[in-house]
């Protein structure tokens, strides 16, 4: 289930109508769907797609999407640092961002014009949408694994436009564990002597 992190508040909201209700100004629709009940956990691309086909066709029809594909990642991808770091900056896009979280964890930054920079983060049955030309940039959670359904409205899909200096840096990702060392931070071995 999504919560809403505004950290410059020191607040967190985690009741769906709450949630709604601060992420509609923005433009940003949140949905829940079960996914346990209608999928096995080892489901296969076409059977996601397939399972969900009503709902990405009334999305299809809500924001003039013309495709839909399954993205998968973990750990074990290979490049998964250089694909990540492709999100990692506050960008925008050219159309709406939609994804919906069949497994695994992630957070979306948003860093709105009319309001504070806030995140949401999304696990399985969460369907979040990043408004076209709205700040935002992405992180995985600690697990580093996540497998969603996106939308789209090119099906050559959409590039990141980068902001000069975007605020990405002074925000942490907040969905981490107490053992979650970034992947570009070397540790010491503990010297015992």
């Amino acid at each position: 289930m999504a919560r809403v992190i505004i950290q410059d508040e020191n607040r967190t909201i985690t009741d769906i109508p709450e949630i709604r209700s601060f992420l509609e100004p923005f433009g940003i629709w949140y949905e829940n769907w079960p996914v346990e009940e209608r999928l096995q956990a080892d489901a296969t691309n076409e059977e996601i797609l397939a399972e969900f086909a009503p709902e990405i066709e009334s999305l299809k029809q809500r924001g003039a999407f013309v495709t839909a594909d399954v993205i998968n990642v973990n750990r074990d991808t290979p490049n998964l640092d250089a694909m990540l770091a492709k999100f990692d900056k506050e960008h925008t896009h050219s159309e709406d961002e939609v994804r919906f979280t069949v497994a695994g964890r992630g957070l979306f930054h948003i860093h709105p014009e009319n309001g504070p920079v806030f995140a949401v983060e999304v696990s399985s049955g969460d369907l979040i949408n990043v408004p076209c030309g709205m700040k935002h940039w992405f992180n995985l959670c600690d697990e580093r694994a996540i497998r969603c359904i996106r939308l789209f409205e090119d099906m050559s899909g959409w590039t990141p436009e980068y902001i000069e200096e975007g605020v990405h840096s002074k925000y942490q990702p907040l969905c981490f564990g107490p053992n979650y060392v970034p992947s570009d931070v070397s540790i010491e071995p503990n010297i015992k002597l």
